[in-house]
């Protein structure tokens, strides 16, 4: 209910008008690995509608030898995929558009940087647009994360600020201070491959993309060591109209 209602916010910022080609960065939640992966389908289907795989950039990544290929059954396992595909096919019905889905394994902070050298080009593409699939904090014994700190009242306004302070250093954009406050804080935050990704992609981009959040809230509020809760945000990525190029370090 709540990651849906967030990821319909999310798509709701899309001008299917724009783009013609989606690139879909997800954690790998079934399926280990130390690197990237990309999909042998040509076609996924959705309850609304099919949606073309782009094979010539697929191919074109493979062909980097960086990236491995997903066997069918880990593609059709992976719901980080499978929860977005329908919104997109909502959003582009009438609209002719083809899929990248990028499956970001366990990466180190060395490989985060060399995929985010390579996926960067494709953001100065002004006829693509990326996806990055993640939510926050998942709090409670049942996902072995309790971090308070009573400083800020109630366990869950404890969970908000550790959440906010992660959404602010990704909207500042600095790849070496998200993977500090994931040192730090250890949160829980399923995406934080394909966030670190991103961010490093920003800085092999020529534009000036500012990311912002808008929207931020809690499956449940947390008032005892006993309760259990995970956060949803939804985030907007956009070129700075100034046309400043700012990198940053």
């Amino acid at each position: 209910m709540h990651a849906g209602s967030y990821a319909a916010y999310a798509f709701g910022n899309i001008d299917p008008a724009s783009f013609s080609r989606v690139f879909l960065l997800s954690p790998s939640h079934r399926y280990y690995t130390a690197k990237c992966a990309l999909t042998k389908a040509a076609v996924y289907s959705t309850p609304i509608g099919d949606l073309r795989v782009d094979q010539e950039v697929t191919e074109e990544l493979n062909g980097t030898r960086k990236f491995e290929l997903m066997d069918l059954s880990v593609d059709e396992a992976e719901h980080g995929f499978e929860m977005l595909l329908p919104y997109l096919s909502k959003v582009f019905q009438g609209h002719t558009v083809k899929v990248v889905p990028v499956l970001i394994g366990s990466l180190d902070f060395e490989n985060e940087a060399m995929y985010g050298q390579l996926l960067g080009k494709y953001l100065d593409d002004p006829k693509n647009f990326f996806v990055v699939s993640t939510d926050f904090c998942h709090w409670g014994s049942k996902y072995k994360y309790t971090y308070y700190d009573e400083n800020h009242g109630a366990i869950h306004k404890s969970i908000e600020a550790l959440d906010r302070m992660g959404m602010e250093i990704i909207e500042v954009g600095t790849p070496n201070a998200f993977s500090q406050y994931m040192q730090e804080y250890k949160n829980t935050i399923c995406g934080r491959h394909p966030i670190s990704v991103f961010l490093h992609m920003l800085k092999h981009c020529s534009m000036n993309v500012k990311v912002k959040f808008t929207r931020y809230d809690q499956s449940s509020k947390c008032c005892g060591m006993e309760d259990s809760s995970v956060s949803y945000a939804c985030a907007v990525a956009k070129v700075d109209p100034s046309g400043e190029d700012k990198k940053k370090e």
